[in-house]
């Protein structure tokens, strides 16, 4: 919404402060994964088994976005903001302390608490207080980091795991929380809103479902199948039934039922899903298996991942005509099956791999995931109703960092049953063959379901575009 004159007159430093919480956060997503063999060595764990530290920020993180915009309106910007800082750096200082693996996995749980209002806080008060003419320069300049945060990740994860220890990943969290403290201290307006309601009980249902869902797969890839995780599966599928019969019952859900009578919508969410498990287990497995299953250091792990954000950061100027040249059926499920194939060749490389086919190939992977989240994101919001952007950008925004722990606990899962197999036991890196080979089979198959997209599906996007 356009600056009112009711609102601060914005600071022109405010997407910085912005800019700021999306480097924090994504700096942090991707600095972990590189240093997980090391911590697990430290801890007295497998390496094959550090998922749930991955998996319980992101879970967090996905249940607790709804209620950004909720506690904004009630509290204020400043006051959620500085207690979102807070938490995150609080709670990264706990995950340094760490001394075993369910006090890390609790410590995440404590930075996800923070992470969750991190960018949303920021990124709505620039949208609130800044007019249409100004937005789009203002989130342009605030999302940089969250492409060049993903390159610097994996490097600095390397680095500081070979070099120093792994506690300095979470610590590096600590100045640069500071430094978001110091600039919001000094520019971020204390913003309320109007809406001081909440739909309790839709959100206990939803989030019921989602934790059920996750960590029935999670506890499946410890224990192996049994009643308990298909109980939990049982029940979160019921409690999702449940929150749909909410959701067309209440005045206002915390996700309104009619988003999915949006047909571009319904499918880019579920495209969205599918797809996305695959492409979030990647870089949880590779830097697995290039120090676990190859015996190389974690600095030139580090250095074998960024190829992949590179990409994702240099093809960006070419999404748009390619969606003007192609359209987004067209590119959505060629795109996909590309991808499905790349997690399949994945496993063909061996220790003895030249480098540089290991950066041609992901560099490749990197570029296609880069088109594949811009056209999916941009074509699931395209046909939403001014009234229905609101809730539909946040349920995408869910929707993305469910897929991200379901992707990471089943790509755990399949490795730890072939792990556990005659091959995977004579030979680990067989494992992980099959493991990239499942997951790219899920990711090719994700593909037909936007086969179901119409010729014509975000041709407005591209008309817009051109204009």
């Amino acid at each position: 919404m356009p600056a009112s004159p009711n609102m601060p007159t914005p600071s022109r430093w405010l997407p910085l402060l912005l800019a700021v919480a999306i480097f924090m956060q994504m700096l942090d997503a991707t600095i972990l994964n590189t240093a997980l063999p090391q911590i697990a060595k430290d801890l007295n764990e497998s390496p094959l088994n550090m998922q749930s530290a991955v998996i319980v920020y992101t879970l967090t993180v996905a249940l607790l976005i709804p209620l950004s915009g909720y506690l904004v309106d009630r509290y204020g910007t400043k006051k959620i903001f500085f207690g979102a800082v807070g938490l995150f750096v609080f709670g990264s200082l706990l995950c340094a302390s760490a001394v075993n693996l369910p006090m890390l996995v609790l410590a995440r749980m404590v930075q996800g608490l923070g992470g969750s209002m991190l960018v949303p806080v920021p990124r709505l008060t620039i949208l609130r207080v800044y007019d249409k003419s100004r937005l789009l320069n203002a989130i342009n300049y605030a999302v940089m980091p969250a492409l060049i945060g993903p390159v610097l990740g994996p490097l600095a994860g390397g680095y500081l795991v070979e070099y120093a220890s792994w506690h300095w990943i979470f610590l590096l969290n600590v100045p640069i929380g500071v430094l978001g403290l110091v600039i919001g201290w000094r520019i971020m307006p204390d913003i309320r809103g109007d809406k001081t309601s909440l739909d309790v009980g839709g959100f206990l249902l939803f989030a019921g479902a989602a934790c059920s869902l996750t960590l029935a797969v999670e506890i499946v890839s410890h224990t192996g199948v049994s009643l308990f995780p298909a109980l939990l599966a049982s029940g979160g599928a019921a409690l999702m039934w449940l929150y749909c019969r909410h959701a067309q019952s209440v005045a206002e859900p915390i996700y309104a039922g009619h988003l999915f009578k949006v047909r571009t919508f319904r499918l880019g969410l579920f495209g969205n899903l599918f797809s996305r498990l695959g492409i979030s287990s990647v870089p949880f497995l590779l830097p697995l298996m290039f120090q676990v299953a190859f015996g190389l250091g974690a600095s030139l792990s580090g250095w074998l991942i960024a190829p992949i954000a590179l990409a994702s950061l240099l093809i960006k100027p070419a999404v748009k005509p390619l969606m003007a040249r192609f359209g987004y059926r067209k590119v959505l499920i060629w795109n996909t099956r590309i991808l499905g194939i790349l997690m399949i060749l994945l496993a063909l490389p061996d220790p003895n791999t030249p480098v540089a086919v290991w950066a041609v190939l992901l560099l490749t992977l990197g570029a296609c995931n880069s088109i594949q989240f811009s056209a999916m994101n941009t074509l699931t919001l395209a046909d939403l109703r001014p009234y229905q952007t609101g809730s539909g950008n946040s349920l995408m925004a869910v929707n993305q960092q469910l897929a991200i722990s379901l992707g990471i606990a089943v790509g755990a899962l399949m490795l730890q049953a072939w792990r556990k197999s005659d091959i995977g036991q004579s030979d680990l890196h067989w494992a992980f063959r099959l493991t990239f080979i499942g997951i790219g089979i899920i990711t090719f198959a994700a593909g037909f379901i936007f086969s179901r997209l119409h010729i014509s599906d975000g041709r407005n996007l591209t008309v817009r575009s051109q204009k």
